[in-house]
């Protein structure tokens, strides 16, 4: 397999989603008869082409994309399921990707998704990320989520 000494990656980029105007990066791809009934939506899934930029401005220098999905999986509080790669377009990661899976409960001021797995540089990876959201409009839907992200790959 090739497997070298295990080394630890700390990363940090802004994640964009952009759920109106012309041109969104998250759109709502399906929903339950009693999602719209639901004060948590439960029952949504919405599809993602988010960009990872390296600053919190969308004007920022683009290094991703954060493409999958999340759903509201939650019938009490928001909290999302997220299924997404993280795939790397810019730098010594460009060509490769991370795969998170998990919870997160978007109201927590700090949560934390599992990373499990990858591709290029990240093949075996495993680690997690630590998501902080830095804006938020409740009228557009529209957030900026800070990400660090801490990846042990070969």
């Amino acid at each position: 397999l090739g497997i070298k000494q295990e080394k630890l990656s700390h990363l940090h980029f802004y994640f964009h989603d952009i759920a109106s105007g012309p041109n969104p990066t998250s759109i709502w791809v399906a929903r339950a008869p009693t999602s719209s009934k639901s004060p948590t939506l439960f029952g949504s899934v919405a599809m993602i082409d988010d960009a990872l930029t390296i600053g919190p401005k969308r004007s920022s220098k683009v290094v991703g994309r954060a493409q999958g999905f999340y759903a509201s999986a939650s019938q009490s509080e928001n909290a999302l399921m997220v299924t997404m790669n993280l795939a790397f377009t810019e730098g010594k990661f460009n060509g490769s990707s991370l795969t998170v899976v998990g919870r997160n409960p978007v109201v927590e001021a700090v949560r934390e998704m599992p990373i499990i797995g990858g591709s290029g540089v990240f093949r075996f990876s495993r680690g997690y990320v630590q998501a902080k959201t830095i804006r938020f409009n409740a009228t557009t839907g529209d957030a900026v989520v800070e990400y660090n992200v801490f990846v042990f790959h070969y």
